[in-house]
C-alpha cells in the first residue's frame, strides 16, 4: 500500500485562493452579461412558444437562435 503526503505552504494555499476567486468573478461575470442580454430573453420568450405559434410567425424552433441573431450573425 503506498502512502502520500501533500503539504502546501499557507503562501501557496492564499495564492490559489485568490486565482480562484478572481476566476470565479470573470465566470460569475460573463454569465451575468449573457443572461441580461435581451436576445437571450427573446429566445427564451420563442422556445416557450408552441411549434403551432412558432409555425405561425415562420419560425422552425430549430432556427430560433438564428432567427434572433439574423442581423448580427451570418449563420
Amino acid at each position: 500500500m503506498a502512502h502520500t503526503a501533500n503539504q502546501t505552504t499557507p503562501f501557496e494555499t492564499k495564492r490559489e485562493n485568490i486565482l480562484m476567486a478572481g476566476l470565479r468573478a470573470i465566470g460569475t461575470a460573463l454569465v451575468n452579461v449573457a443572461e441580461t442580454n435581451s436576445r437571450v430573453h427573446k429566445i427564451q420568450a420563442l422556445q416557450n412558444l408552441s411549434n403551432d405559434q412558432l409555425t405561425e410567425r415562420g419560425i422552425r424552433r430549430e432556427d430560433i437562435v438564428r432567427h434572433v441573431f439574423r442581423d448580427q450573425m451570418y449563420l
